[in-house]
């Protein structure tokens, strides 16, 4: 018997206000595999991250982690599950060296002071686990590149040791050669047996690393493909409506309506 996915979302509704952010949502996430969220603005993606974080709770709908049912409605509730969110602004202080970003909120002290050999010792181990290379670490944040930057981010987030890590933009902004230096740790953590929720607009990105793609439009599922059996424009057509289906198709004649 195959194990059960680390994450199952079904029938997920979000609303804000008079928005329909997410309608029935279906989501499954398995462990050693990356799925990318892929949609146009406004498609749900950073909603949906929201509700698997804890920060905006589903109004309705259920969540199962490893085959039993959970609740997730604080973002401390996820982390104890094993879930860490990389969210796009990377919530980095950037007067802090790497080490200090890394531990910030879980210093680790020693007769009452900050054990700074301990923890620059663990940090260079998980830099070193995950194949990342850094200047030094000692150097402020402020000085990184936005791809160390990044990595520093994830880094920090598998202190944890988390079994789900939800990306949000990794890329977002991020040189050819930054960009590689992320997507190379994405492979790292799969390899590794996390999974991965890798949000983008990229869908580069998406093809060289995702194993499915999972697309919304409208707040809905539109399309779950497997990466090497499905065409770019597939993918895009799908993102475009081009290719809606049944209940997206609805929706959108809803909101028509609404207007």
């Amino acid at each position: 018997m195959s194990a059960p996915p680390l994450l199952a979302l079904h029938g997920i509704f979000k609303r804000f206000g008079a928005v329909q952010a997410l309608a029935d949502v279906e989501l499954e996430i398995h462990a050693g595999e990356v799925v990318a969220l892929v949609g146009d603005n406004g498609a749900g993606k950073s909603t949906l991250v929201k509700v698997i974080s804890g920060v905006a709770p589903a109004d309705a709908g259920a969540v199962e982690w490893e085959g039993r049912s959970v609740q997730i409605t604080r973002p401390h509730e996820a982390r104890d599950l094993g879930i860490a969110t990389v969210f796009q602004d990377l919530a980095l202080c950037d007067n802090l060296d790497v080490v200090g970003n890394l531990f910030l909120g879980r210093e680790i002290r020693r007769f009452g002071v900050l054990d700074e050999v301990e923890m620059e010792r663990l940090t260079l181990g998980l830099l070193d686990t995950l194949a990342i290379r850094m200047p030094s670490v000692r150097l402020p944040v402020a000085s990184l590149s936005g791809g160390q930057r990044q990595t520093v981010a994830i880094s920090r987030s598998l202190l944890g040791e988390p079994k789900l890590l939800l990306l949000d933009e990794p890329t977002a902004a991020l040189g050819i050669e930054q960009t590689a230096q992320v997507l190379d740790l994405v492979e790292q953590l799969r390899e590794r047996g996390h999974g991965v929720l890798l949000i983008s607009h990229n869908m580069g990105d998406v093809k060289a690393v995702a194993d499915w793609i999972a697309v919304l439009r409208l707040g809905r599922n539109n399309g779950f493909f497997d990466v090497t059996t499905t065409s770019h424009e597939q993918i895009i057509s799908s993102i475009t409506g081009a290719t809606d289906n049944a209940v997206t198709r609805r929706r959108a004649y809803e909101r028509e309506v609404e207007l």
